[in-house]
């Protein structure tokens, strides 16, 4: 396992994502576009990427197991019902769609790109590891469930 794996946890990644969006927008003011809608697709996005979230905690809960991705040890049951059949990292994916509320919000080009960084890094260094202990804890209908439902969407 890497040094990086699980460490960080991702509502404190999200928070360092957005920081450095917005630093990166006050210093470099030229490059941010004029986009009259911005904050309602902003509010949109974020209201979207909240609920993604708030359904994929309220599946864990009634499953009965942790959503906490820093307590991998206490997963105790594998969830592929409800929004996890149309994605394996609904909280996740939300969190993507509440920083692009965010740049939105902010309509700054070097914002956007900072999205794909969040992707990557949560891929490699959160989402890869935890399918690996699922992988080990819940074998061949995990593998199953990964050929069936994508990561993301």
């Amino acid at each position: 396992m890497n040094a990086l794996e699980l460490k960080v946890p991702p509502v404190a990644q999200v928070v360092i994502t957005a920081a450095a969006m917005y630093g990166i927008s006050k210093i470099m003011p030229s490059l941010q576009f004029p986009f009259s809608g911005s904050t309602a697709l902003a509010v949109g996005l974020g209201v979207i990427g909240l609920s993604l979230g708030i359904m994929g905690v309220a599946q864990f809960r009634k499953a009965q197991t942790t959503p906490n991705p820093q307590a991998l040890e206490k997963v105790s049951s594998l969830v592929t019902s409800g929004i996890y059949r149309y994605s394996r990292n609904p909280m996740y994916l939300g969190l993507v769609l509440i920083l692009l509320g965010w740049a939105f919000y902010l309509s700054h080009f070097l914002a956007f790109m900072l999205l794909p960084v969040f992707i990557l890094y949560m891929t490699r260094f959160q989402i890869q590891p935890e399918e690996r202990m699922l992988a080990r804890k819940f074998g061949k209908p995990y593998q199953a469930y990964l050929n069936k439902v994508r990561r993301w969407i």
